[in-house]
């Protein structure tokens, strides 16, 4: 059905946006789109490892179901159609769900989690589970039974984690979109080093139900896509309350793609420059420096505001974190120690003695330090810092653990749970992505993707893409 002007190549290089009305319209076929994205995965995959697991044959009983549905007028919508993956913490139902890790049962899921059914409802079409940390947050590590995932751009390279293989997928054209979830930055890290998008919605936006927990009171899922548009429309397919997760906000969801204006003038957005000068590298700072510049000559009233020093908003989080992701695994700690990857291990083991007092003071201090972010939404519409505050880390096995290296600039608005995404922005040194970050007040997504679409509508770095052969 695909017209002699698209090859193979075409197809895989379309994001959401792109493919959607090709879908609709039926110049393509979900079955064209999704053979040519599970061969170039079969080709090129064994270089980067992004998936755990490839579930070729459903895919294409969904992609013909898809194909008749659009044939007969049943066309749902924009994700009609469109392949996707899933980081391998979220249950599919008939796939297992290893979490990268010797822990898990290897038995298929007995159900979709919500977040993965929303998006077949709405027409997508399943083509596996993606690369993690262990449990998303043990990684990267070497000592499991599934490799490491790698970055795209340069494989010597790591993409990020703990959405490790959520990001390096959708970068390499694998897929368009992909779920990753997200505790203090594992959207949006993968996001920034690997030149995607990634959006960390409000908390409770989108369900966790079926999801492998890393803690209890900070996790979030979220989409990631080659441009803000796609976010905006994969959003739109997932978002909705979930009854049966007790921190879903049953919230009106509205038209994401319609805020997507390209227009920013008069909006007042903080800069928290604090958060990154001082702290990232000079090809990082110099870049979203320009960024930010950019947002101005769109007509947005830039304003520096100091939000306290960074560090305090990583010491809280990392309190909460170990001391709920010890209480998780404790009891395989107990039992049975030497399954765990050497990494995860020692995060994790590290919670026994983080005391019950110091815990719930830490939640003091993370209410205290989110009322001053949501304070400043007083004053600005968004606020905007780094993506990440290096380029991607070297894949060598011995290289430092980043967990002890430096700052981690997304940290602060997870303990906030608000919207916050990652937009590229640059390149570094070896051809590595640099990310900008644009935050806005809990459910205000609309605000987030709106500068996100701005800023790409006025640059081009989303349209860059690692080259593979």
């Amino acid at each position: 059905m695909a017209s002699d002007t698209l090859s193979t190549t075409d197809l895989t290089s379309l994001g959401i946006a792109e493919l959607a009305p090709l879908l609709r319209d039926r110049v393509i076929s979900p079955v064209e789109v999704t053979e040519a994205q599970l061969d170039r995965i079969a080709r090129l995959d064994n270089r980067l490892h992004s998936f755990i697991a490839v579930t070729a044959e459903p895919a294409r009983i969904a992609a013909r179901k898809a194909e008749a549905e659009i044939a007969a007028g049943s066309y749902r919508g924009p994700f009609h159609g469109i392949p996707f993956a899933l980081k391998d913490i979220v249950d599919a139902e008939g796939v297992p769900t290893t979490a990268h890790s010797r822990l898990m049962p290897d038995t298929p899921a007995a159900a979709d989690a919500p977040v993965a059914k929303r998006l077949k409802e709405a027409g997508g079409i399943l083509l596996g589970k993606l690369a993690t940390f262990e449990f998303a947050l043990g990684g990267p590590s070497f000592d499991l039974p599934f490799p490491a995932a790698l970055n795209p751009w340069n494989t010597d390279y790591l993409p990020g984690g703990s959405s490790s293989g959520s990001g390096a997928a959708v970068a390499a054209r694998f897929v368009p979109a992909a779920i990753g979830t997200d505790t203090g930055g594992s959207v949006r890290w993968p996001a920034a080093v690997c030149g995607i998008v990634g959006l960390k919605p409000t908390y409770g936006l989108l369900s966790r139900r079926g999801v492998q927990p890393n803690t209890f009171s900070l996790d979030h899922c979220g989409p990631m896509t080659r441009t803000v548009r796609d976010c905006a429309l994969m959003l739109q397919a997932c978002a909705g309350h979930d009854p049966f997760d007790p921190g879903s906000a049953d919230a009106a969801i509205p038209d994401y793609a319609a805020a997507l204006t390209g227009d920013i003038r008069g909006m007042r957005i903080g800069w928290v420059r604090g958060f990154y000068a001082g702290h990232a590298s000079d090809e990082v700072t110099q870049a979203v420096d320009t960024a930010v510049e950019g947002l101005r000559a769109l007509g947005a009233e830039i304003v520096e505001i100091d939000l306290g020093p960074l560090a305090d908003y990583c010491d809280c989080k990392t309190l909460i974190s170990m001391s709920e992701l010890f209480a998780i695994h404790k009891p395989d700690l107990q039992t049975r120690p030497e399954k765990f990857g050497a990494k995860l291990r020692q995060r994790v083991i590290g919670g026994a003695f983080i005391r019950g007092e110091d815990y719930i003071q830490a939640q003091r201090w993370r209410t205290e330090l989110a009322r001053g972010i949501l304070a400043s939404f007083a004053n600005v519409d968004a606020l905007v810092t780094a993506g990440w505050l290096t380029t991607a880390d070297s894949a060598a096995p011995g290289s430092p653990d980043m967990f002890r290296k430096w700052l981690n600039v997304t940290m602060p608005f997870s303990l906030a749970g608000i919207p916050a995404m990652s937009v590229p922005c640059g390149f570094g040194e070896h051809g590595l992505p640099i990310s900008l970050q644009i935050a806005a007040a809990p459910f205000a997504e609309t605000t987030v993707l709106r500068i996100g679409d701005a800023y790409q509508r006025a640059t081009d770095w989303q349209s860059h893409a690692p080259i593979l052969s």
